[in-house]
């Protein structure tokens, strides 16, 4: 039996490895033609385009393992309740779920890695790079100066994580060596809390990043999908009246000078400014007649009935998420002991639609896991339409655009550190729509319980009393917080967003903030008109040497 259960072990190792190879050959292939669809050819770098794509990489796989983790803590379990014969065993069950944490620690240390050295000293050594009279060593050596200062901060989170103890030392009254050894044995003992620490803080930056980008995406990739683009002929038409309509004003300009009289200063300026706009115009015409040759926009529009279909569907999912949100932070509310304990709610207490819905396709395997797969997805590509859409920004400054085969590579690296802060707050948006299904998955288990004791006829005093064996009865429950410890296996995700419950506390209320910019982008989305069918392409700052690119 031992040896059987082995083999079944092996048999699924292998399978899951072999999946896990395709998905991560597929999300290679997915980052390539991101990037390489956004990059500008005229700026492109070889080492920014590989740091770009093996970030994206970086932020999908680790927004994948929560569904991972969900699988295999469901995994362990029948239907019926009881443990499979290889997951019977506490230390194989301990080993699995070793496993799952020691893959969240290591991806998490590889995004720390990313966003605190790789992507700063690629950002600042090409941003060294436009000095032309700078040579190669002095780039990587001014750029090694700036990322000092994201060391700096990345070391002042593992130490602050490491020798802050959560608990005060036991002795009050100890000497200044004792308090010194306890420290040290915090550190040995919460050496993987100082990661913790530095994740979760890196997660609040992530949230900020998830309200302004991921809520805004949620809808205007909806809208934008339902509304479509306007039509190339009348935007033509549009834009040559427009061209015509200037041309007219410069002609009646350039004519007050044709006796040789100079222009007035004002009539400088705006001979200027109509110069300016008519050489956008005759870009914007030029890039309108490309778009009507292209087959792809051709296909666009015999598409147009399914992309219609499609922002129904993502903007009832939108809705549902939001619903989800409102509901789970309603109960955090009304339930949870407050502020001292994180908002932390053990179980549900009002009916969640979503997390409802995953408990009701868990018999249909493996409907459950595809939804939390899309799910996760779904934030995932969302923020990166409310990215494209926005661009980055630094409070009110623009900083960069994201626009396709135009995209400066300082800017696929702001996105790509964007992406990966947003994955990291991703596990607590899931978690804060579907709870009980983050928690516990799929797993059920088995409920003793006991059989009410039918009291002997008045007639019939002679009734033999029950056996003590028959007096329980066995079904089954779906996991939850009232389940024996040992019959429900908790997902690493959950422990791993309960560490520290001050940061909790932190994003209850980001999770109100994210419903309220997620109306607002709702509302402004709706009264804003179709867009350009080359939006974004043409800019009044646009230089008519980035036409090249097309």
């Amino acid at each position: 039996m031992k040896m059987a259960a082995t083999d079944a072990l092996l048999t699924e190792s292998v399978l899951g490895w072999s999946i896990f190879a395709i998905v991560l050959l597929v999300i290679l292939v997915f980052c390539w033609v991101y990037i390489r669809k956004y990059q500008s050819r005229r700026e492109s770098e070889v080492v920014s385009t590989i740091t770009a794509i093996c970030s994206l990489a970086v932020a999908l796989i680790t927004s994948a393992l929560l569904p991972v983790d969900i699988f295999l803590v469901s995994f362990m379990k029948f239907p019926n309740g009881t443990y499979k014969d290889w997951a019977a065993n506490n230390e194989t069950r301990g080993q699995i779920e070793d496993t799952v944490l020691y893959g969240y620690y290591t991806l998490y240390s590889i995004i720390l890695f990313c966003v605190f050295l790789w992507i700063p000293f690629v950002y600042f050594y090409y941003e060294e790079k436009d000095d032309d009279n700078i040579n190669k060593c002095s780039q990587v050596k001014n750029a090694l100066k700036y990322t000092i200062g994201f060391v700096i901060v990345c070391a002042a989170l593992l130490l602050i994580g490491a020798f802050v103890p959560l608990q005060p030392p036991p002795n009050t009254n100890a000497t200044q060596w004792d308090k010194m050894q306890y420290l040290v044995e915090e550190f040995g003992n919460h050496g993987l809390a100082a990661l913790s620490f530095s994740i979760s803080s890196l997660t609040l930056i992530g949230m900020l990043a998830v309200i302004t980008y991921t809520a805004y995406g949620m809808s205007v990739l909806p809208l934008n999908l339902i509304k479509g683009t306007r039509s190339i002929v009348y935007e033509r038409l549009e834009n040559t009246e427009d061209m015509e309509d200037i041309e007219q004003q410069v002609e009646k300009l350039k004519s007050k000078c044709e006796d040789g009289r100079p222009l007035s200063t004002r009539d400088r300026r705006n001979l200027q400014d109509l110069e300016t706009k008519l050489q956008v115009l005759q870009r914007r015409s030029r890039h309108l007649e490309i778009a009507e040759r292209n087959c792809c926009t051709k296909v666009g529009s015999a598409l147009r009935p399914l992309k219609i279909l499609l922002g129904v569907f993502f903007i009832l999912v939108a809705l549902l998420f939001a619903v989800a949100l409102f509901i789970s932070n309603l109960d955090k509310a009304l339930h949870s002991a407050g502020f001292s304990s994180g908002f932390v709610v053990f179980g549900t207490n009002l009916t969640n639609p979503l997390n409802e819905l995953l408990l009701a396709l868990q018999p249909v395997f493996p409907l459950d896991y595809v939804l939390i797969t899309v799910i996760t997805m779904y934030f995932v590509f969302t923020s990166m339409a409310g990215i494209r859409n926005m661009g980055i920004w630094f409070f009110w400054v623009r900083l960069y655009k994201i626009r396709p085969k135009r995209t400066r590579p300082q800017a696929l690296l702001f996105l790509c550190m964007i992406l990966l802060l947003i994955v990291l707050h991703t596990s607590y948006m899931i978690y804060s729509l579907a709870p009980q299904y983050v928690m516990y998955g799929s797993q059920k288990y088995l409920l003793q319980s006991p059989v009410p004791i039918p009291s002997p006829s008045p007639g019939n005093q002679s009734t033999p009393a029950p056996s003590p064996g028959n007096q329980t009865t066995t079904s089954t429950r779906i996991c939850d917080a009232n389940a024996p410890e040992d019959q429900c296996t908790v997902t690493r995700s959950y422990l791993f967003l309960h560490k520290f419950w001050f940061f909790s506390t932190i994003y209850y209320f980001g999770n109100w903030a994210f419903i309220g910019v997620f109306l607002i982008g709702l509302t402004v989305s709706c009264c804003k008109g179709k867009k350009s069918v080359i939006e974004g392409e043409v800019e009044a700052d646009d230089s008519d040497v980035s036409d090249d690119d097309y």
